[in-house]
């Protein structure tokens, strides 16, 4: 069962080769590995490069934006199943593409996601938060709550059926996606245990106030235009309950990347 991974990247020379040995790294034989820069000036377009064919295929020109640049590298996929890693990010464990690949083959759902958890740029061996997706279902989207959408892979056919991500969401395009796939079109989806992937923190969507404002009115958004009703005050609930993540860390479940 082939696998594509999509990466979006742009001026990440710092983060960028530890998140592509990752993916090089990983034990399931059937791996295509995409990789879409926006026009980097910083040097990664010249270190993705230097890789060479261990890049299945490779992409650097303006876009518009990360949610452009994802559907980018969905429409050059091949593989059966789809799944994207942040250019500053890496897997837990080189075996998590085989237990993605076995999980699918086994069950034949559509979807499914695990549990990550955020470090600092300053310190990568320290868990500041613990994100699973044990507790999603759809009704929770409501709320604002969805799977980690870095653990989501997903049938390429899916995409195919119900759509792509919408370029003209700034920040929430993925949490629209979820509820299109997973609430509107109820596609099915299985939850697997395991911390999957080490994301460091300061992403788009949690680098400031303003960032969360917009986050929520999309998130609002995206649930009214797939018939969930939801507002600002109810989504708000949703970071009481996200600082017990901060102090809840199930290193029972966290497994470190193999050597």
């Amino acid at each position: 069962m082939k696998i594509s991974i999509i990466t979006v990247v742009l001026n990440h020379i710092s983060t960028i080769r530890s998140t592509i040995e990752s993916v090089l790294g990983q034990t399931h034989p059937d791996i295509e590995y995409i990789i879409i820069d926006g026009g980097s000036t910083d040097g990664s377009k010249e270190l993705i490069e230097s890789y060479g064919y261990k890049i299945t295929k490779f992409i650097s020109e303006p876009d518009d934006g990360m949610y452009d640049a994802l559907n980018k590298g969905i429409r050059l996929a091949t593989g059966e199943i789809i799944g994207s890693l942040n250019a500053d990010d890496i897997y837990t464990s080189n075996r998590i593409l085989e237990t993605v690949a076995a999980t699918f083959k086994k069950t034949h759902i559509d979807s499914l996601f695990a549990d990550l958890h955020y470090v600092r740029e300053s310190d990568l061996n320290k868990t500041v938060r613990y994100y699973s997706g044990k507790s999603f279902s759809p009704f929770r989207l409501r709320f604002g709550f969805m799977p980690p959408h870095p653990t989501f892979f997903v049938k390429k056919t899916l995409y195919e059926e119900y759509g792509y991500y919408k370029t003209n969401y700034h920040i929430a395009a993925d949490f629209e996606l979820i509820i299109r796939f997973l609430y509107t079109h109820k596609a099915s989806y299985l939850y697997l245990p395991m911390d999957m992937i080490r994301m460091t923190m300061g992403g788009k969507s949690t680098n400031s106030l303003h960032s969360k404002y917009i986050l929520n009115r999309e998130i609002v958004r995206g649930c009214r235009e797939n018939g969930i009703y939801t507002n600002m005050p109810i989504l708000v609930m949703k970071y009481f309950i996200k600082v017990f993540e901060l102090f809840n860390f199930p290193t029972e479940k966290m497994v470190t990347r193999d050597a």
